[in-house]
């Protein structure tokens, strides 16, 4: 048990010994001793309305229900706390507003007692913050006008900046970028009120990494920036209209230039809600038995409080726990949905293991160390060098496989490249000015992109390579996904299909295919002569929550089982079509967009002859016990319809594109146990409340002659529906078929 629950039970039974001790010398309960104004004869939804009056000098008047204020009411605490709104068996629950006697006020959604969900708060000092809340604390987007005149805007962690958001002074200076823990880190801009702009890297709060100074005539300084002097080094590059000798020091940005850009504090909340419901006045049995029944949560999201494990909310790929989201007994059920599980079958034990970054860092002495250093000059060259502005309308030369560029690298450098330490080498870009209007496309940022692949932060590499033979690499901050490619699959297929892809992907911006933003290749010198094709990917699972489960799913059923123990799976674990054990159900328009997307997306890779793709889907589960385990949501409530669970505010689930972050709930299903592979099980009312993030991957495999061989063969000994080499067309149907199956509508 945690010092936390073991501190809170203490308490508790502190309390009941008291309750004991006052009964006994009181010839009525607790509640008898109260003052009932009125009881109306008159039933509101079936629950009786009342005033009551505590020793303690609280108040309620509202709905009542088993000793507890349940329905509509108004509480007012002795200290001058005041809410107002929906009640459930004597918890905050649901729409209300909360007032403290300084005159702040919070309206919005409630849950367990804590602001949860899409909420306003107004502060004493006329601070605003208009955003979503998890357990008391700003988490997720929001916006906040601070006291001072300063505003953010963006994403928020544990009551604080954390992800991509902006930050505006009223001073006039301006920073869009990444944040951790209230102070910009990552890469951001920063532009100040005279015009002048830093682009870079930051931490904690100061430019650090690769960045850029530009002044308003276009003079600009490019380097490596520390706020330790003896690691900082960079050039000077004077705009055509500057004249005579240049005497700056960088420091002068931190020394000065900063100086003005600090970060309001924001206003605190000093009671928060979920303490006040602790100190209710009823019957200390009656509360225990309360509390017993409700998952009780941590009262801060940083670790303190009842709990000291929770789901992961990292918005860098690490195992930091966000929030304490439940304690309770392991696999604490319902004995109803038990009683709906297949007889011989028992409730699948699901246990979550924190989430590790994936991959080995490609360090000096690593065998791909001199190919990683090629790769990176290869696309700050690429992607840096001078270009005519970027038309989506492109001519078909632009497609044609001839269209490439050859660029040398000698080591001692040439006038088109730097000089590196790394071997002799030849650059191809493929198709550039393709690949340049696919990035636009993406709304990918040229300077985010080189810093992502080319900053400081080595890449990382997947610890085994794909089963097709290819590498797999990964950048610092899980953005984008490098992958080796054969020549076959670089000319015959990608470059082949590469007019389509580019016409469906500018046609359909919720498309879930995968996004291309270059393709490249190392040619090394001397004796070995070696070609290194590859193509840069966006990472699906580049996500702010951290994944738990991730399914491959075809649709077929010939080797589609990991057939590893519970015990065994790890977040990272990739599980396939007869491990999954849940139906995903969405909001009903989301299904319908999804079911039009994947019609439209299977259209071009049947029209292009391509098969063996996959439905990548991620899974986040957001309401976790204290053992690990994924918690069931209960009473069936269709999302969209007022559900609870849903703390996202109107304005986060309106932008939510398909496939990504998208709350679902996920239903737990049982397969039967039979001889014959069953693809989708039974489903059992038992729910979780999830987020997913899924996508098609793999989309580079047309159906050469191996695989018609593969098909030839595996027919003979398998059933030939059940393998995955088949015809596009039958391969589409049965994707399409099975995906349809997995998920459904929730209503």
């Amino acid at each position: 048990m945690s010092n936390g629950l073991t501190g809170i039970v203490k308490v508790w039974e502190a309390k009941l010994k008291k309750s004991r001790v006052t009964a006994r010398r009181r010839t009525n309960s607790i509640f008898s001793a109260m003052s009932v104004a009125h009881v109306d004869d008159d039933e509101d939804n079936g629950l009786p309305h009342v005033d009551k009056s505590f020793p303690n000098h609280d108040t309620y008047s509202g709905q009542w229900s088993d000793n507890w204020p349940h329905g509509r009411g108004t509480c007012s605490w002795a200290d001058g706390c005041i809410y107002e709104g929906d009640w459930h068996r004597g918890w905050m629950m649901g729409h209300g507003k909360f007032t403290w006697p300084s005159g702040a006020s919070y309206e919005g959604g409630f849950k367990d007692s804590y602001m949860e969900g899409s909420g306003v708060f107004v502060g004493s000092s006329n601070e605003r913050y208009n955003g979503t809340w998890q357990s008391d604390l700003r988490h997720g987007r929001g916006i906040c006008d601070y006291a001072n005149g300063d505003k953010y805007e963006g994403h928020w962690r544990r009551g604080l900046p954390d992800g991509k958001g902006k930050y505006s002074w009223i001073n006039g200076n301006q920073y869009v970028g990444h944040w951790r823990r209230g102070r910009m880190n990552g890469n951001g801009t920063m532009v100040w009120a005279n015009g002048n702009r830093y682009d870079g890297g930051w931490e904690a709060g100061l430019p650090r990494g690769n960045g850029t100074f530009r002044w308003v005539d276009g003079s600009c300084y490019v380097g490596v920036w520390s706020k330790d002097q003896s690691e900082q080094s960079g050039t000077y590059y004077p705009s055509s209209s500057h004249s005579g000798s240049f005497d700056w020091d960088p420091q002068e940005v931190y020394l000065e230039n900063l100086s003005d850009c600090r970060i309001h504090p924001g206003e605190e909340i000093s009671d928060h809600p979920s303490l006040k419901i602790l100190n209710w006045p009823c019957d200390g049995e009656d509360m225990l038995k309360n509390l017993a029944g409700k998952n009780l949560r941590a009262s801060s999201v940083d670790g303190g409080g009842l709990s000291n494990a929770g789901s992961e909310y990292s918005f860098d790929g690490s195992s930091e726990s966000v929030r304490d989201l439940g304690v309770g007994s392991p696999g604490l059920g319902r004995a109803e949905d038990l009683d709906m599980l297949p007889k011989g079958s028992g409730r699948p034990h699901i246990v979550i293991k924190p989430t590790k970054k994936q991959g080995n860092t490609i360090s000096k002495g690593h065998k791909n160390y001199d190919l990683m250093l090629n790769l990176q000059l290869g696309i700050r060259h690429a992607v840096g060098r001078p270009a005519p502005s970027t038309t989506l309308d492109l001519k078909s030369s632009a497609f044609d496989p001839r269209e490439k560029v050859w660029t040398r690298f000698p080591p001692s450098g040439s006038k088109h490249t730097p000089p590196h330490q790394s071997c002799d080498f030849r650059w191809k870009d493929y198709c550039p000015l393709v690949f340049r209007a696919l990035r636009q496309l993406f709304k990918v940022d040229a300077a985010d992109y080189m810093i992502s692949l080319c900053g400081n932060d080595a890449l990382r590499e997947l610890s085994s390579p794909g089963k097709s033979g290819s590498f797999f690499y990964l950048t610092n901050d899980d953005r984008y996904m490098i992958k080796t490619m054969k020549k076959s699959e670089a000319k015959q297929v990608l470059i082949r299909m590469l007019s389509a892809y580019y016409k469906h992907v500018r046609a359909f911006e919720n498309t879930l295919v995968t996004k291309f933003y270059g393709l490249h290749c190392v040619k090394l010198t001397g004796a070995a002569q070696k070609k290194v094709r590859f193509v840069i990917m966006g990472n699906l699972f580049r996500t702010e929550y951290a994944i738990h489960r991730r399914f491959d799913l075809k649709g077929s059923s010939h080797g589609r089982l990991t057939d590893k123990p519970e015990s065994e799976i790890e977040p990272t674990t990739t599980l396939k079509d007869l491990d999954l054990n849940f139906i995903f159900r969405l909001q009903n328009s989301w299904f319908r967009d999804l079911c039009r997307q994947v019609d439209k997306d299977c259209d071009l890779l049947e029209q292009e002859r391509i098969m063996d793709y996959s439905l990548l889907v991620g899974v986040h589960f957001r309401d976790m016990s204290n053992a690990g385990e994924p918690l069931h949501t209960g009473a069936r409530t269709p999302l969209g319809n007022g559900s609870p669970d849903l703390s996202h505010g109107c304005g986060r689930l309106a932008s939510i594109k398909l496939g990504d972050h998208m709350p679902a709930r996920a239903e737990l299903t049982i397969r039967k146990n039979s001889e014959e592979a069953q693809l989708v099980g039974e489903p059992t009312g038992e729910y979780y409340n999830v987020v997913l993030v899924f996508g098609i991957i793999d989309i580079l495999q047309d159906y050469d002659i191996s695989k018609k061989l593969e098909h030839a063969y595996k027919s003979f000994q398998y059933d030939p529906t059940s393998i995955s080499a088949v015809d596009p067309k039958q391969y589409s149907k049965r994707f399409r078929d099975f995906i349809f199956r997995v998920f459904a509508e929730d209503g």
